[in-house]
Parts: C-alpha cells; structure tokens; sequence
C-alpha cells in the first residue's frame, strides 16, 4: 500500500483589503510578533514615496515662472531659481507620501487595483506606516526651514502662499472628507500648484513685482496639472465607487469624462499659443515647433480608454505631455 504524506495546514491567503485593515490600527500591528521583522523604509523605497515621476507637476510651473520673471525684469538669479525648485519638488513628495499613506490607510489601494509597484509602497512592502508618515512630515520641515531663506528675501507674501500650499496638501489626503476624494480635486490641485506656485515664485524672482498677467500667464500650467489629476481618477472610477469616493469622472461617467478631457487637452494648446502670439510674440516659432513636436506624444494620451489597465501608461503619457508643453511654454516666455 502506498503511504498517504500528511496534509499540512493551508496558510490563509491574505487579501490586500485585510492587510490594510491590520495594519491601519497602529496598536494592534506594532503590538504583532511579526512587526519587528517589517521591512525598513530604504533609500530606495523613499525615492518611491517621493515620486519622482509626478515632479513635472511641481518643476514645470516654477520653471515657467522664471521665463515670467525673465520676460518682466530681463534679470534672473539662478541660485534662486533652484532653491524655489528643491522647496517645490519637496512638496510636491509630501504630498505623494501623504498620499501613499492615507490611501493605504482607508484601504483604497490594492494589488488588485493596477497600481505600480513603486507608486503605492505600502501595498507592496511590509513597511511600517508610521516611518512613511514621519518620512513625509520631514520632508515638510526639509521645505519650510529651505523657505525661509525665501521669506528673508521676500517678505511674507510667499510664506502665506507656501502656509495655504501647506493646509491644501495636508487636506488633500487626509481628514475625514479629502480633497481627492471630492469633485472638486482636478481644480484645487490645478489651481494650487499651477497658478499660486508661479504666482509665488514670480513675486520672489521679480523682488516683489508682481503683475495679473502672472495669472493669466500661469493658465496653462494649471490646466495640465489638473489633467494628471483628471487621468489618475477616470482610469479609477471603478476603484473608488468601492472606496467611497466621489471624483469628478466617477459622477460625470467615463464617457462624459474622455470628452471633457479631450476638450481640456485642446484648450491647453490652444491657451499657450494665444498667450504667446498676443503677449510673447517673438516666441511664435517655438509655438509652431512645440504643436508640430507634441503631436505624437499627445496621440495616444488622446487614444487612451482611462480604464483601470490602461492606468500605468496613461499617468505616464499625461507627464509626458505636461514636460513637453511646459517647457515649449517657458522657452517661448523668456523670449
């Protein structure tokens, strides 16, 4: 007779929803044998929380404000320049990490969710989410303790600006109701980070003379902001119908959604070639340029379905678009 092996005990598959659930109660987990083998937050998973792949969103508007401090007083001081761009690239991963915590927290993020393994670290890692809160908030202070260099060159003005910067961020993500997950979070994230940073930045790098043009001028860095915003939650309705959320394309519908994006995607390049042939005239041929380059990148972004698959290229494809036209844009400024 042939000798039957023992059965052993199947261990219990755990979904990404439960793993949230455990470890969302920091008593409970730190409390497991198991949470002093958690993996440590490396350099390497920090660069991950940071985000690097969203900080066009962050570069784009200060560069553009350079060409407008540019274009107003024909002087610009490039130590400067790049201290606003390392306080805005550090706000920018606040938010990214804040985000990444928050969304772990409440259970929003999954494997199942077509998330990329370095744009939700806490889902693929076993990494205690307290250090990712404390990661975050230190890179917070990194920013305001770097802004007061700003605040002795320019005033209070900025540091309003950066406190109001500061609030939207910290309510983006958190609290009981977030931003993202209102109707309202493509135009709080445009207006933000594409009008109140050049804005900022523009008062800072002009000494304190600041125009309305600069509002105007910063339209279109809003518009492509917004527009990452609008591709993260289309391709997620079906995600966040489950989580609670109540986004824009989630209520409007899918189909609603692609039209009011592609209608975006053309008022976008249609706003900076007005801007720049009415007000920027020199720089038309960097227009003429910027709408012959931009075609093939715009295409498939424009093609895209924002389904749950298509999620990972279509983030990609939208900072691709927001690099491209932001730098045509500045390029065409300072001329």
């Amino acid at each position: 007779m042939r000798r039957e092996e023992p059965k052993l005990p199947e261990e219990p598959m755990i979904t990404g929803e439960a793993r949230a659930q455990a470890i969302s109660s920091p008593r409970q987990a730190d409390a497991s044998p198991t949470s002093e083998h958690r993996d440590r937050l490396t350099p390497r998973l920090m660069l991950q929380l940071a985000a690097p792949h969203t900080w066009p969103a962050a570069v784009m508007p200060v560069l553009g404000s350079a060409a407008m401090a540019y274009s107003t007083t024909g002087a610009l001081e490039a130590p400067l320049v790049l201290l606003l761009l390392v306080i805005c690239v550090l706000m920018q991963s606040t938010a990214n990490a804040l985000n990444d915590y928050f969304d772990f927290k409440h259970g929003a993020d999954s494997e199942e969710d077509s998330v990329a393994v370095d744009d939700a670290v806490l889902v693929y890692n076993d990494v205690n989410p307290r250090s990712v809160l404390v990661f975050a908030l230190g890179m917070l202070v990194c920013a305001f303790s770097l802004g007061v260099i700003v605040i002795i060159r320019a005033g209070w003005v900025p540091l309003a600006i950066a406190l109001i910067g500061a609030i939207v961020t910290a309510l983006y993500s958190g609290g009981k109701t977030p931003i993202s997950y209102l109707p309202i979070g493509e135009a709080v994230s445009g207006c933000v980070m594409g009008i109140l940073i050049p804005v900022a930045c523009s008062y800072v790098l002009t000494e304190g003379l600041f125009t309305g043009f600069v509002i105007l001028w910063s339209l279109p860095y809003a518009i492509g902001i917004a527009l990452i915003m609008m591709t993260n939650n289309t391709c997620d309705i079906e995600k966040d119908i489950r989580t609670g959320r109540r986004t824009l394309p989630l209520l409007i519908g899918r189909q609603r959604a692609r039209t009011s994006y592609h209608i975006l995607l053309v008022l976008w390049m249609l706003l900076i070639t007005c801007i720049v042939f009415a007000q920027f005239s020199r720089g038309w041929w960097v227009i003429m340029v910027m709408l012959f380059a931009c075609v093939p990148l715009v295409k498939p972004l424009w093609a895209n379905p924002l389904m749950p698959k298509t999620r990972i290229p279509a983030m990609g494809q939208v900072c691709s678009v927001n690099v491209a036209l932001g730098a045509f844009y500045a390029f065409a400024l300072t001329l």
